[in-house]
């Protein structure tokens, strides 16, 4: 890990409290982002789908380190925007890793002229929906999906992310 963004001892005290904790590997700062704010939608997204302990750990990457991930795990070369595993043993505790791609993040946050920050979140939420439990493969699914999204995001302040076009 190159540099972590830390807990306030408020937020740290909370996810404690609650088994949740979330660490954060800034190694790419395309995008400036609140961490009290992802770390809180994150967790409370965890209760909302009754996960009560959980470590989640989110790197926040570029094109080339994502496309590493990306190729060394799913054997593909392309870039994407969110990588998640699910890496939980037979233990009561939830393991999780996210990867995000920032450069993607706020290309993409450019083009459909939104706040990269909340492009971010989605991605970061994302991720943590498929290890949730909830899959896009299917149109039906997928609405389920980005609905369940843009209602957290909007929860959270980011606003309508996913279906704002």
């Amino acid at each position: 890990m190159r540099r972590q963004k830390k807990l306030s001892s408020n937020t740290a005290k909370k996810n404690r409290s609650r088994g949740i904790k979330i660490c954060i590997d800034l190694e790419c700062n395309s995008v400036k982002f609140n961490a009290t704010k992802l770390r809180s939608m994150l967790s409370q997204t965890c209760l909302r789908f009754g996960v009560e302990s959980a470590q989640i750990n989110l790197a926040i990457v570029d094109n080339p380190e994502i496309v590493k991930v990306n190729r060394k795990f799913l054997k593909s070369r392309k870039i994407t925007d969110v990588i998640s595993f699910d890496v939980s043993d037979e233990q009561d505790e939830s393991f999780f890793d996210i990867i995000i791609n920032a450069q993607l993040a706020r290309k993409q946050a450019q083009k459909r002229q939104i706040n990269p920050e909340a492009e971010l979140a989605l991605y970061a939420l994302h991720g943590l929906l498929h290890n949730l439990g909830f899959d896009d493969i299917s149109e039906d699914k997928a609405k389920k999906m980005h609905k369940t999204e843009d209602e957290i995001l909007q929860e959270f302040g980011y606003g309508i992310v996913y279906n704002n076009d």
